[in-house]
């Protein structure tokens, strides 16, 4: 097979996901391919259903949680697929896997206000749009004009922002998983560069003193419920440092579970789902996973 994927882009083969993923956990993957244009990707997914080929699609593998286990399938990576431009007039085009904090940063260099909060969300275009990633009471949908989709019979569709349901850390894309993001145009407003930078600067000095940024993670494991912090429920059922194999909550901010000492994906898994279950037990608070389970069954 490893001559027909060379047609749709750059192969490796037995590559192993832990380079692929924040958390640093995974097991090997058969087949690596990383597109070059968009006609070169939707000609691979066309190629890997016609053959029944397993495939799963990863970024910068931020908000995500892979199985340690084999993958003989087809691992796409979004890394050629990045492009992104912006224009004075306060528009931005991106591709699916343009990095977030690269966009948001030229955003500000142009003196546009409005990404400030994405500074600090490590993950690319295309999957922040789908998890609707926000920090500081503000989300990356309210500032998305249009998305441009892959559906279910790989056509190209574009979206316009009306037509998108979103809310809190969810969209329409994350519940119904039945299109592949493929670019979208973001619509900010002028701003002043250096208050950007002011504030940039101010939340990155207070990420590092609140969250474990010297660890391997995935973010926040839990979105917020209404009214209250994730963080807070998993600190008074006293589950703060709680460690499964090497995988354990944080002592700086328990809404974080970190790879502590080599973790494997199974520790993270397991505390992920106990931590929810102790706190549904103490709290009554059925807590919503924010991170995404590939790979397993």
């Amino acid at each position: 097979m490893n001559l027909e994927l060379k047609k749709f882009g750059n192969v490796e083969e037995e590559v192993d996901l832990k380079n692929y993923n924040t958390y640093r956990i995974g097991g090997i993957a058969k087949y690596l391919v990383s597109p070059t244009s968009f006609p070169d990707l939707i000609d691979l997914i066309k190629y890997l259903k016609e053959n029944n080929v397993e495939h799963i699609f990863i970024g910068n593998g931020s908000n995500i949680v892979l199985n340690d286990a084999y993958f003989e399938g087809v691992v796409i990576n979004f890394k050629n697929l990045s492009a992104y431009e912006v224009h004075n007039d306060g528009t931005i085009y991106a591709e699916a896997g343009a990095p977030l904090p690269k966009v948001a940063l030229a955003s500000i260099d142009k003196s546009l206000k409005g990404l400030e909060f994405a500074v600090g969300i490590p993950g690319t275009l295309g999957g922040s749009i789908v998890g609707n990633a926000g920090a500081y009471n503000a989300c990356l949908l309210d500032y998305v004009s249009e998305v441009t989709i892959l559906n279910e019979q790989l056509e190209i569709k574009t979206l316009q922002h009306e037509e998108i349901t979103y809310s809190y850390r969810t969209t329409m894309f994350k519940e119904k998983k039945n299109a592949l993001i493929l670019s979208a145009k973001i619509k900010l407003t002028p701003g002043d560069k250096h208050a950007s930078l002011d504030i940039v600067n101010d939340r990155k000095r207070r990420r590092l003193e609140t969250q474990p940024l010297e660890y391997p993670s995935a973010g926040s494991v839990f979105r917020n419920p209404e009214g209250d912090f994730a963080g807070r429920l998993i600190e008074v059922c006293g589950l703060k440092g709680y460690q499964i194999g090497g995988a354990r909550v944080s002592d700086k901010h328990a809404n974080f579970i970190i790879n502590y000492e080599d973790a494997t994906s199974q520790d993270i898994y397991k505390l992920i789902h106990y931590v929810h279950d102790e706190v549904l037990a103490k709290t009554n608070v059925d807590l919503k996973i924010e991170q995404e389970f590939i790979g397993w069954k």
